[in-house]
């Protein structure tokens, strides 16, 4: 360890010598610092990370955090996290030590979230508001777990915001014939929103598919893969959630017209995805078509709402929805109970021939 001018600077340089978790000797430096006292306290602040010291300061052990976490997390996944960390965490907390961060702390910075206005005076969702503390609380958690912190105080002041925003919409199936006959003029439009609408994938599932997830023998998709594109390149994930990864049935009428749209697709290998087209380019046809149908705008996300919708609607249970759409029955029970029929008066009926057949 040391800490001298140079004298053809006159600026002061660190020079840091350490061993790492894995026993191995290392060293790094910093040169530039205007004053003795700024170079120390970087040597200090380098000693604490190595040491997972909870005197640190937020940012540092938020570096120490990204080491042990990055790698774990799918790529798209750390990108938001890493956005919200940045943007949001990081400008407030950034130079407190760990341990000196209290509850007060914490609610002083979710009123100052949930005051923000933009330049158009809106506010952050209520569900944005929940990602946020989420986010600041698994740091903490991260150090309680891992390197002694003490306590959470994000956790003991609770969250804000709420996990859910205004009801979710959807189409029905008129709404979608609609929409789906002003898509025609676009093959590439109309059989994307088709495999939307009638298998009710997620928008990343769709545009990984290839001609080899397609086995019309047997009339299934296999959805095993999600798109996205981050930093100008392709990325190809695993599917959202282990459940994701699934087979699905199609319809007759719909394995037709996927193998009608295939033999379109001249050249294509069977590991090319067959919507080479992003995000960007369906929200830009959902706003064309919903406009040319004259039916509500809806989020790309709400044509899954709708599939499942329709499901229902067919009398199928919630198990055999789940199967379908890669969740666990448990919540489409919960998101979308509103939806299954009511069947309280059968039961009040069925208890009076119970009770009137037992005395």
């Amino acid at each position: 360890m040391a800490v001298y001018k140079e004298s053809d600077t006159g600026t002061w340089r660190v020079i840091y010598r350490y061993t790492d978790w894995m026993g191995e000797r290392k060293q790094t430096s910093k040169r530039g610092f205007t004053t003795k006292r700024e170079a120390q306290a970087w040597e200090r602040e380098q000693l604490n990370k190595v040491k997972a010291d909870l005197d640190m300061t937020f940012e540092s052990f938020v570096a120490t955090y990204t080491a042990d976490m990055q790698s774990r997390i799918k790529e798209n996944t750390w990108e938001t996290k890493e956005h919200i960390i940045r943007t949001k965490l990081l400008l407030y907390f950034g130079n407190r030590k760990m341990c000196e961060i209290q509850p007060k702390d914490i609610i002083a910075w979710q009123n100052e979230m949930i005051n923000y206005r933009d330049d158009n005076g809106k506010a952050y969702s209520p569900v944005y508001l929940k990602t946020l503390h989420n986010q600041l609380s698994a740091i903490f958690n991260h150090a309680v777990k891992y390197y002694n912190l003490t306590m959470n105080p994000a956790a003991k002041v609770g969250n804000m915001g709420k996990a859910k925003n205004k009801e979710m919409l959807f189409w029905t199936k008129d709404e979608y014939a609609m929409f789906a006959d002003a898509m025609m003029d676009k093959p590439m439009s109309f059989y994307a929103f088709e495999m939307l609408y009638w298998c009710g994938i997620r928008e990343g599932e769709l545009l990984a598919l290839t001609p080899s997830d397609f086995d019309f023998t047997r009339s299934t998709v296999s959805i095993n893969k999600s798109y996205q594109r981050l930093k100008g390149r392709d990325v190809i994930t695993t599917p959202k959630t282990e459940k994701s990864n699934r087979v699905i049935k199609m319809s007759k009428f719909l394995c037709d017209e996927m193998q009608d749209f295939l033999k379109t697709l001249y050249g294509i290998e069977p590991t090319d995805r067959i919507f080479p087209i992003s995000k960007h380019y369906l929200h830009h046809e959902m706003d064309r078509g919903s406009k040319a149908a004259r039916v509500k705008r809806i989020r790309i996300h709400d044509i899954r709402h709708s599939h499942i919708s329709l499901l229902i609607d067919m009398g199928f249970t919630a198990i055999a929805i789940a199967d379908r759409v890669g969740h666990e029955s448990i919540d489409i029970t919960y998101n979308y109970a509103h939806l299954f029929p009511s069947r309280q008066t059968e039961m009040a009926d069925r208890l009076d021939m119970e009770r009137e057949g037992g005395f």
